[in-house]
């Protein structure tokens, strides 16, 4: 008696005159849906991916879908309506995972394609580093930049293979770019070990690169670097990367910025900080004085009684903002009191003067609490 056989157009919800391409749509979403991994434990979900995998393995495949349809090959000693006979024993083992992975993200139906021709990759990105003054960094500058990078050979325009001569098909992968090993119910995958995922071999290869399709090379560059770049901002240069293997798109170029510290301004993150010295006279009257900025001159105002230490802002005057058109960071003049190592009669006399005004203030009063014991002769002999 003939073997009942599953109506696999039903299983996938498709006409028996669908397209390719809607049994492959069909598939994917029954397969996500239905997928161990999304269904862990679930018997059912198990029972019912392996149908609808096993329903693809046949309608994806040209030549099995023909034979199904005509009740021919594997599928002649099955009724129409059910099982079939030569693959009525399917099992869910390491090859028709590979293809179910292979279909789920986008590779061929059968696992089997062969590439006509290697597939074109993205080039590599490239960093190099630039070294400019704080001026430049704050200002934005054009920089000459010479970068060591590989370019499509002229000789064979980047096949690798000598002129006259094409890449063949790999003889270990057949051209998938792949070699997959079963392990129980999942296969592993990875690059062929022969081509190196290309699908192909080059047999005769160029006397130029070698075969590797590039060529060593030195480009030169003009490159604007943006105002308020920092040490170590990275810039992209879209496209100024390598060539991509086999006509693919360049890659991009990073530029690493170094800038030279100033012995004025000292960066703090989107600010800039400078030290301004003040007499004591002045930090004790208040006073005004002149302070450098990154475009000129400007007059700041000391209060009375300024303590060493204190910080005054002016707001917007910094560097500007990387990538933050139009916004700048601030200014901050951190006060630093100058005190003379020696003094001169007239000095000593003038603060001895000061200090008889004082009227005894203690200023170190606070660090003893109140009816501690007297520690002025500590650490006397």
């Amino acid at each position: 008696m003939a073997a009942a056989r599953n109506d696999y157009y039903a299983t996938l919800g498709v006409e028996k005159k669908a397209s390719p391409e809607e049994i492959k749509k069909a598939y994917r979403k029954l397969a996500r849906r239905y997928h161990p991994d999304r269904n862990p434990d679930d018997k059912e979900a198990e029972a019912k991916f392996k149908e609808i995998s096993q329903a693809n393995d046949v309608l994806s495949d040209p030549e099995k879908r023909k034979q199904y349809d005509s009740g021919t090959g594997p599928f002649a000693n099955t009724a129409a309506g059910g099982g079939f006979g030569g693959f009525g024993n399917f099992e869910f083992d390491g090859s028709s995972m590979g293809d179910i992975l292979s279909n789920l993200f986008g590779g061929s139906a059968s696992g089997r394609r062969v590439r006509s021709q290697p597939r074109p990759e993205r080039g590599r990105d490239l960093e190099t580093e630039v070294s400019i003054s704080f001026e430049q960094a704050v200002s934005g500058a054009q920089v000459p930049l010479s970068v060591h990078t590989r370019t499509i050979c002229a000789t064979c325009h980047g096949t690798g293979a000598k002129p006259g001569t094409t890449p063949t098909v790999c003889p270990r992968c057949h051209g998938r770019g792949i070699e997959t090993q079963g392990q129980g119910m999942f296969s592993i995958s990875q690059p062929c070990s022969r081509c190196g995922g290309s699908g192909t071999v080059i047999e005769d290869p160029c006397p130029t690169c070698k075969g590797s399709g590039a060529v060593g090379a030195v480009k030169r560059y003009r490159v604007n670097i943006p105002p308020g770049v920092k040490e170590g901002s990275r810039i992209r240069l879209a496209g100024k990367g390598e060539a991509g293997p086999r006509g693919g798109p360049p890659g991009d170029l990073y530029v690493i910025t170094h800038v030279a510290p100033s012995h004025i301004f000292h960066r703090r993150g989107d600010n800039v900080e400078v030290e301004v010295p003040l007499t004591i006279p002045e930090a004790l009257r208040g006073a005004e004085v002149k302070v450098p900025t990154l475009s000129g001159l400007k007059t700041l105002r000391v209060k009375p009684g300024t303590t060493h230490g204190t910080v005054q802002r002016l707001r917007g005057e910094g560097p500007p903002k990387l990538g933050d058109r139009g916004q700048r960071g601030d200014i901050h003049y951190r006060f630093k009191i100058e005190v003379p190592s020696e003094l001169s009669d007239e000095q000593r006399a003038a603060v001895d003067a000061l200090a008889q005004t004082m009227n005894g203030h203690d200023p170190r009063a606070q660090l003893f609490p109140a009816g501690a014991p007297d520690a002025s002769g500590a650490g006397e002999r």
